[in-house]
């Protein structure tokens, strides 16, 4: 029996493919370049430059190509990382929103333009509360965040409408 992962996401990057692949294992523990295959005589890349890279995330396994200029990633593709507490999301948000751009709701694109979703394992299951108020609160909460506060959701979640949230709802009035 193989040990050869079944379904396995591949990456096309413009040149960074190498580079990407790098920075991805550094960020994730349980992570590692597993392989690298270069470009020879007959390219289509310069000799010695990386074609592909084979590497693990989270025990995950993605391929990694230098395929040229030709497609670009956009967010109708994304990769979630569950979190389990701030302290991780806060981590993984800084280190791959680092050279690229936050976005709403736990989104960000990383310097390679990969959309990432850093997500709070507890969310889904709030969003999926058999009360609606409580699900209800929790997705305006999240609507109105970039990096998700899971202090801020848990609040959401627990406190009903009319009662301020926070210091500065009590004074407004206003989330």
């Amino acid at each position: 029996m193989s040990d050869t992962q079944k379904i396995t996401t591949f990456l096309w990057f413009d040149g960074k493919a190498e580079e990407a692949a790098n920075q991805y294992t550094s960020i994730f523990k349980n992570s590692k370049i597993l392989s690298v295959s270069r470009y020879g005589e007959a390219g289509p890349g310069p000799k010695g430059t990386a074609m592909t890279v084979l590497f693990q995330l989270e025990g995950q396994q993605f391929i990694a190509l230098n395929g040229g200029p030709q497609f670009k990633f956009t967010e109708a593709i994304s990769l979630l990382v569950n979190c389990e507490t701030q302290r991780e999301v806060d981590e993984l948000w800084s280190k791959l929103s680092a050279g690229g751009a936050e976005g709403p709701c736990g989104w960000l694109k990383d310097k390679f333009g990969l959309s990432w979703q850093i997500v709070p394992s507890a969310l889904p299951g709030m969003l999926q509360d058999r009360d609606p108020e409580k699900a209800k609160r929790v997705m305006e909460a999240m609507l109105q965040m970039k990096k998700i506060d899971i202090a801020g959701l848990e609040r959401a979640y627990s406190t009903p409408y009319g009662v301020p949230r926070s210091s500065k709802e009590r004074a407004t009035g206003k989330p």
